[in-house]
């Protein structure tokens, strides 16, 4: 066995407390990162199929920017949407955002995840984006174990994250912000690219639409999902 001092680290994700601290610290200064996202977010929209939705829980709404729009171009007019965070600053942000809509919002602020307070079969839609690439593979598992028992028959997940890059400048950006996490997680939000398909057992999700897209050198995968394979589904 080789000495302790030479064997690989194990990966260090942030804790929940880590990342209520830094996502509080971030705040507003998140909704810059559509830059990069914009791509993503456009394609999530349109293969989510959320014009049909009558109830959405979205993991991470953050500053509740894409909560917005869901509401103002996507939702139909009597869809709900619920949201859970696990900052305060994020959760105050979102609040003062979605005023307009006091009948059709519920935002809940988190102790932990990936356990979700809501009943089974509560949503039609399960929307996590850049909240996955911030968790150990075990949390992506339980939140995605969350998401199957939150969803109705015929619902969807529909995800977007962080990705490997397919591009020179964008497999060179993959290298420097995997070694930058690995030295500090929270020096890039504790997020880091990962494979989402690599999390979505075919017994589980049946697929329906996987795209990769680069904004900036920034790799970002989307997928839709139907739920499949337990009672109900």
């Amino acid at each position: 066995m080789p000495p302790a001092s030479s064997r690989p680290k194990p990966p260090r994700y942030l804790t929940a407390e880590q990342a209520r601290r830094t996502y509080d610290r971030i705040g507003r200064i998140q909704d810059l990162q559509a830059v990069y996202e914009h791509r993503a977010i456009a394609a999530l929209l349109a293969h989510g199929d959320f014009e049909h939705a009558r109830a959405v829980c979205e993991l991470g709404h953050g500053t509740g920017a894409l909560a917005e729009r869901l509401l103002r171009d996507r939702l139909p007019a009597g869809a709900r949407y619920c949201g859970i965070d696990l900052s305060p600053r994020m959760h105050e942000l979102a609040r003062r955002r979605l005023d307009a809509y006091p009948d059709r919002v519920e935002l809940t602020l988190g102790n932990a995840l990936p356990d979700l307070p809501y009943p089974d079969g509560s949503f039609d839609r399960f929307l996590a984006a850049y909240v996955l690439d911030l968790l150990s593979p075990e949390d992506i598992a339980r939140t995605l174990e969350e998401a199957h028992r939150l969803l109705a028959p015929g619902g969807l997940l529909c995800l977007a994250s962080l990705a490997a890059g397919t591009t020179g400048p964008a497999r060179l950006l993959t290298r420097v912000w995997r070694a930058l996490w690995s030295l500090r997680p929270a020096l890039v939000g504790g997020c880091r690219p990962i494979s989402l398909g690599d999390h979505l057992p075919p017994a589980s999700w049946t697929i329906r639409h996987h795209e990769t897209v680069t904004s900036f050198a920034v790799t970002s995968e989307v997928v839709v999902a139907a739920a499949s394979g337990s009672p109900g589904h």
